[in-house]
C-alpha cells in the first residue's frame, strides 16, 4: 500500500495469531482518536480499497479532517464487505441479474461477468402470510400454502444459487432475515483475504440498519444499488453528519425496549437525523443489552438517518459467546478490535468522539407507549391511549385524524362469529400480531410476553375469539425458548399460536379477517384498529379494514388483545373480568424487569443458537425437493405471471444517449407530505378492482390467486399495474382517498395505470410532484421502477428520504427538490400546470436547474443528484444500464 496514512501490522501474538490488519489508530494524528467510531469505519472500509479508489493523500485527509469538510459534498467510496437481501427484493435483484447476463450477452460481452463479487445471504421471509392462526397446525397449513403460492418463484431463486457465485439462499421457514443476520451471520469483523477488518453491510431492506446495535455499520439500500455493489462497485456517499445521542440514566422497572425505541424515534423525527448517521453513546448504552440496541438501529428507518450505529463493546462481544459464535474467532475479533482502538468503553467519557451535533435521552424519562395511528413517529403514552384516539376519530382527515362524526363517535355493530354475538366499535381491536424483527429478535420482551401471557391465564382472561392473533418469531431460537421456559403454553391458550418464521402481519401479510367482521367494519364504517408489535403502521399497510394501526410492545400487544380495544385508560379501567367477577387490572399481570431477566439468563442459551443454526440451510424439506434449471442463461417462461424479463434494458447500446430537456410534461400526481414508498408501490393485497386483478385475471387466475403485489416483484407487468395502488392513497387533483388520477387531455377520473398509458401513447412525460419526506419507509425498488414504466421522468419534492432518492437515481428518474424556503404552495403550483425542465449539456452535482410552466412562470429547482457518481449513473440512463456497458466492453 501506497498510502502513507497506513500500517500494516503483522501477527501481534504467536499464541493467538492475528492476520494482517491496517492499523489506523497508530496514525501519527490524534484526529483519528476523535472520530465517530462510524466513520473509522468508512475510513477503514476506503483504505481497503485505496489501490482502486484512495490514491491521493487528500482522500484520506479529508476523512479524518471530517468535521470540517462534511459540508463541502466529500465523496468517500464505500465498499461493504457483505450484502444481504430478502426475497421480495431478492427476487426482482436475481430478475434484473438474469436479464443483465442476457443483455451483456447480445452486446458482445461475456454474460457470467454479471456475478456477485462480494459475499451475499438472501433469507426467504417475506413470502409466507397469516392463512390460519388459532389452531396448533397453523404453521404448517401457513408454510404449505406458501410453497403452493409461490413455487415458481421459490425455484427461479434456487436457479439463482446455482447460477450466480458468491449468492447463498437461506431457505423459507428458517426466520426474517436481520434476526438471522443477527443471531448467525454478522460477523464483526471479517477475516479473509489475508487480513482481518471490520464487518460491514449492505441490505435490500431498510431495517438492515438493526446489525448496527452489534457495532457492525450497515444500512438499507434500494435493489438497484445493491445489485452494484454486488457486482463490485462502490457505494458513492458524502461523507455524512454524524449525530451523537447521549443515553443517560436507567430505564424503568415497567418500560420496555420498545418503548425506548419509539420514544428516540418521535424524538429524531424532531430533531432531522435525515442523511445523517446516529451514533450512540453515554454511561446509559451499558445498561442496553445487545437487543435492546438491535431493537433501537432496526427503527433507524423511522426516524431517517442512514444508520444508527452501536460501537461494539464488552456486552457485544459477550453476545457473541451467548449466540454461539466460535469461541477462538471471538477472542480474535476482540483482539483485533482492542490493537486499532475500536473497542468502545462507554462508561469511559474520554472516549466519547466528537459529532456534528449532541442530543440527549434520560432513559429514566421513558414511560410505556405506543405509535399511531398512521405513522410510526407519532408516539402516545399508554396512560394517553384512550383521550388520544378520541381525539384522532374527530380530527381532520390526516395522520392523526380520522374526521368522524361527533353523533358517530359512539357507533356500535352487532354482528355473529362462529354461533356467537359480539359488537364492535370504533378503537375494537381486530388484528393483534406479535411480528417483526424489530420485538421477536429481543429475548426480554417477547419472554415478558409470555410471562403475561401465563398471569393472564391464571387470572381467567381470554381474548375475543374474532380478533386475529399471531405469534410469527424472527427465528427457530425464539420459538425454542419459549417453549423451554414453559410459556409457550399460554400463549396459544391467548391465541398467539406460531403462525409462521417470517415478516407476515408487519408487512401487510395479514391474511384475510373473518368476513362477519369485515362486513361489521365496513357497516358502521368504523375506526378498527390492527395492534402489532412491528415497525411500520403507514396507511393501508397492514390490512386494508384497519384505518388504525397501532405500534406497541408484545406484552402490549396481549393487553390491548385482552382489552378488545384502544379506547381504554390501563390504570383506571380493568383489561376484563373473570368468571369469579374479579376484576383484572394491566398492573396485576404485568411482570418485572427481574423476573423476566431470571428466565432470560436461565433459558437463554448458546446451545439453542447453535443447533438452531447449524441445520438452518437444509432443514426445508419442500426447499430441498425444488428442482431448478441449470442454465447459466434463465430459460424465461412467456406464460409465467411471477418471473418475467424486464423491459429496462431494451434497445440498449455501448453508446450513450446525451441526457434531453423535458419538454412540456404533464403532472400525473400532485402529493402532500410524508408520502411512503408503501403508497408508491404497495406490498399486499391485489385489490380484485385494480389494474393489476384485471392483467391477472387476463391471464386466467381467480383472486385466490393473485398473492401480493410483493410476490408479483419478479413481473414488471404486474408491478407497473401495482404502481399508485394504493388504497389510501391521497391525490390532490382529487376530494378522495384511492389510486386514481385525473387524465387532463379528457378530463377523465382513471386508475393511475391506465392513465399514465394513456399519456404514454400519446408520447407524453409525465413528472410526480410531492411535498416532504417522499420516499419514506420500506428500501422497495419498485418504488423507482414502477414510476419509470409509467413514464414519471422526474419527482419534484421538498425533501427525500435517504433510500428513495437513490433508487430514483439508480433508474435515471430525476429527483428535483425545491430551492429552501419554497414549495408548491410558495409558488403557486396546483399541478395543473405542464412543466418544462431544462437540462443543460453540462451537469454538477447539486446543480440548479430551470423548470418553466406553459402558464409562463419561471423557477428553479436543485437537480439532486449529490455526486459526480450518481452523474455517471444519469448518464447511462440509470445504475444497471451503467453496469452492462462496463461488463460488456
Amino acid at each position: 500500500m501506497s498510502n502513507p496514512f497506513v500500517r500494516i501490522v503483522e501477527p501481534l501474538d504467536p499464541k493467538q495469531p492475528l492476520k494482517k490488519f491496517f492499523n489506523l489508530s497508530k496514525l501519527e494524528d490524534v484526529r483519528y482518536a476523535r472520530l465517530p467510531f462510524s466513520i473509522r469505519v468508512l475510513l477503514e472500509a476506503a483504505i481497503r480499497n485505496c489501490d482502486e479508489f484512495l490514491v491521493k493523500k487528500e482522500d484520506v485527509e479529508n476523512i479524518l479532517n471530517w468535521k470540517v469538510v462534511q459540508h463541502k459534498n466529500i465523496e468517500v467510496p464505500f465498499k461493504p464487505a457483505r450484502v444481504i437481501l430478502q426475497d421480495f427484493t431478492g427476487v426482482p435483484t436475481v430478475v434484473d441479474f438474469a436479464a443483465m447476463r442476457d443483455a451483456v450477452k447480445k452486446l458482445g460481452g461475456d454474460p457470467e461477468k454479471i456475478n456477485p463479487i462480494c459475499p451475499a445471504d438472501l433469507v426467504i421471509d417475506h413470502s409466507i402470510q397469516v392463512d390460519f392462526n388459532r389452531r396448533s397446525d397453523s404453521l404448517q397449513k401457513n408454510q404449505d400454502l406458501e410453497f403452493e403460492r409461490n413455487k415458481e418463484r421459490f425455484e427461479f431463486l434456487k436457479w439463482g444459487s446455482q447460477a450466480f457465485k458468491n449468492m447463498r439462499i437461506i431457505p423459507p421457514g428458517s426466520g426474517i432475515i436481520h434476526q438471522v443476520n443477527l443471531e448467525y451471520l454478522a460477523r464483526v469483523v471479517m477475516d479473509q483475504d489475508g487480513y482481518y477488518y471490520p464487518d460491514s453491510v449492505v441490505g435490500t431492506d431498510s431495517h438492515t440498519t438493526m446489525i448496527d446495535g452489534l457495532g457492525v455499520l450497515g444500512w438499507g439500500v434500494g435493489g438497484i444499488e445493491a445489485e452494484a455493489v454486488m457486482l463490485g462497485q462502490p457505494i458513492s456517499m458524502v461523507l455524512p453528519e454524524v449525530v451523537g445521542y447521549k443515553l443517560l440514566g436507567n430505564p424503568q422497572p415497567l418500560v420496555t425496549s420498545t418503548d425506548i425505541v419509539l420514544t428516540i424515534t418521535k424524538h429524531l423525527r424532531q430533531v432531522g437525523v435525515v442523511g445523517k448517521f446516529v451514533e450512540f453513546f453515554g454511561p446509559g448504552v451499558a445498561q442496553l443489552s445487545i437487543a435492546d440496541r438491535a431493537t433501537i438501529a432496526n427503527m433507524c428507518p423511522e426516524y431517517g438517518a442512514t444508520a444508527a450505529y452501536f460501537p461494539v463493546d464488552d456486552i457485544s462481544i459477550g453476545y457473541l459467546i451467548q449466540t454461539g459464535r466460535d469461541k477462538e474467532k471471538v477472542t480474535s475479533t476482540k483482539q483485533y478490535l482492542e490493537a486499532v482502538g475500536m473497542l468502545r468503553d462507554f462508561k469511559n467519557s474520554s472516549q466519547d468522539p466528537d459529532f456534528t451535533q449532541v442530543v440527549e435521552l434520560d432513559l429514566d424519562t421513558v414511560v410505556p407507549c405506543c405509535s399511531g395511528p398512521k405513522r410510526p413517529q407519532d408516539k402516545v403514552a399508554v396512560s394517553d391511549m384512550k383521550k388520544d384516539f378520541e381525539t384522532c376519530l374527530g380530527a381532520k382527515q390526516g395522520f392523526k385524524g380520522f374526521q368522524i362524526a361527533p353523533e358517530r363517535h359512539n357507533s356500535i355493530v352487532k354482528f355473529n362469529f362462529e354461533g356467537c354475538d359480539f359488537e364492535l366499535a370504533h378503537g375494537s381491536v381486530v388484528i393483534a400480531a406479535i411480528t417483526s424483527c424489530t420485538n421477536t429478535s429481543n429475548p426480554s420482551v417477547m419472554l415478558g410476553a409470555g410471562l403475561l401471557a401465563k398471569k393472564a391465564v391464571e387470572a381467567g382472561l381470554t381474548v375475543k375469539p374474532y380478533i386475529k392473533t399471531s405469534l410469527s418469531p424472527g427465528s427457530g431460537v425464539v420459538t425454542y425458548y419459549l417453549r423451554e421456559s414453559g410459556v409457550m403454553n399460554y400463549l396459544s391458550q391467548l391465541g398467539f399460536d406460531v403462525v409462521g418464521y417470517g415478516c407476515m402481519t408487519c408487512i401487510g401479510n395479514s391474511g384475510p379477517l373473518p368476513e362477519s367482521v369485515v362486513e361489521a367494519i365496513t357497516q358502521g364504517d368504523l375506526v378498527a384498529v390492527g395492534m402489532l408489535s412491528g415497525n411500520r403502521n403507514f396507511e393501508g399497510r397492514v390490512h386494508p379494514n384497519t384505518r388504525a394501526n397501532y405500534l406497541a410492545s408484545p406484552p402490549l400487544v396481549i393487553a390491548y388483545a385482552i382489552a378488545g380495544t384502544v379506547w381504554i385508560d390501563f390504570e383506571k379501567e380493568p383489561l376484563g373480568i373473570n368468571d369469579s367477577g374479579r376484576k383484572i387490572f394491566l398492573k396485576d399481570i404485568w411482570p418485572t424487569r427481574n423476573e423476566i431477566q431470571a428466565v432470560e439468563r436461565q433459558f437463554v442459551i448458546p446451545g439453542m443458537f447453535k443447533e438452531v443454526y447449524q441445520k438452518i440451510e437444509t432443514v426445508n424439506k419442500s426447499w430441498n425437493a425444488l428442482d431448478a434449471p441449470s442454465d447459466k442463461l434463465y430459460p424465461w417462461n412467456p406464460k409465467s405471471t411471477y418471473i418475467k424479463s424486464p423491459p429496462f434494458f431494451d434497445g440498449l447500446t455501448l453508446d450513450l444517449q446525451t441526457p434531453k430537456t423535458i419538454e412540456d410534461a404533464y403532472v400525473l400526481l400532485n402529493f402532500g407530505d410524508s408520502v411512503t414508498t408503501d403508497h408508491i408501490s404497495p406490498a399486499g393485497n391485489i385489490a380484485r378492482n385494480s389494474p393489476a386483478a384485471r392483467y391477472l385475471t387476463s391471464r386466467g387466475l381467480t383472486p385466490r390467486e393473485f398473492n401480493s403485489y410483493g410476490s408479483r416483484r419478479g413481473n414488471d407487468a404486474v408491478m407497473a399495474r401495482g404502481t399508485f395502488a394504493n388504497i389510501r392513497l391521497v391525490n390532490k387533483f382529487l376530494n378522495k382517498q384511492g389510486p386514481q388520477t385525473i387524465h387532463f387531455p379528457s378530463g377523465e377520473t382513471l386508475d393511475v395505470f391506465d392513465a399514465a398509458e394513456r399519456y404514454k401513447q400519446a408520447g407524453h412525460p409525465l413528472i410526480v410532484l410531492a411535498g416532504k419526506e417522499y420516499g419514506a419507509g420500506s428500501s422497495r425498488d419498485w418504488a423507482a421502477k414502477g414510476p419509470l414504466l409509467l413514464g414519471v421522468k422526474a419527482v419534484l419534492a421538498e425533501s427525500y428520504e435517504r433510500i428513495h432518492r437513490s433508487n430514483l437515481v439508480g433508474m435515471g428518474v430525476i429527483p428535483l427538490q425545491y430551492l429552501p424556503g419554497e414549495n408548491a404552495d410558495t409558488l403557486g403550483l396546483t399541478g395543473w400546470e405542464r412543466y418544462t425542465i431544462v437540462i443543460p449539456e453540462i451537469l454538477k452535482p447539486q446543480m440548479n436547474v430551470q423548470v418553466k410552466l406553459d402558464t409562463g412562470k419561471t423557477f428553479h429547482a436543485i437537480m439532486r443528484f449529490d455526486t459526480d457518481v450518481e452523474l455517471t449513473y444519469f448518464h447511462n440512463g440509470g445504475i444497471l444500464n451503467y453496469m452492462i456497458r462496463k461488463m460488456a466492453s
